[in-house]
């Protein structure tokens, strides 16, 4: 190994989390998603998203059907400024490795596939029927209350 390469610490894993799973964390609070917000809050797993996933994240919490819940735009943007990892709005690609039935999906996957993230979030029947496929690219696809942590 090359010199002081033991005291570097590993790299964190990285995660992909749909809108849906950003909303019942960040809105809705819901308890199915604590052991992954908590990882997240924490360090312990790395949220990868890019700007186009924060531009969907506005533009949904806008939208009439949440206005019972009053969400806080400004609140729930800046929670995901703070808890986001940044990174470039994937590459549109004319036959992607795994494509899902819903177009709008598509950019969570992509993300995914180029930041090496070992997790895409989503409760999205068509992001789902997509996980034995995504196994082959190193990349675990379920709901948030199944997953068993960053270990």
């Amino acid at each position: 190994g090359r010199p002081g390469a033991e005291s570097m610490p590993p790299a964190r894993p990285l995660a992909v989390l749909d809108t849906n799973v950003v909303l019942d964390w960040l809105l809705f609070r819901d308890p199915g998603v604590h052991p992954l917000a908590d990882a997240v809050a924490c360090g312990a797993l790395g949220w990868a998203a890019c700007p186009a996933m924060r531009t969907e994240l506005a533009q949904v919490v806008a939208r009439p059907a949440l206005a019972r819940w009053k969400p806080d735009p400004a609140r729930l943007l800046a929670d995901f400024d703070r808890h986001a990892l940044l990174h470039a709005d994937p590459p549109s690609r004319p036959m992607p490795p795994l494509r899902p039935s819903d177009a709008d999906d598509q950019v969570f996957v992509d993300l995914a596939l180029a930041c090496g993230a070992r997790w895409l979030f989503s409760h999205d029947r068509a992001l789902l029927k997509l996980a034995g496929r995504a196994r082959a690219h190193d990349l675990a696809i379920l709901r948030p209350m199944d997953w068993r942590g960053p270990g």
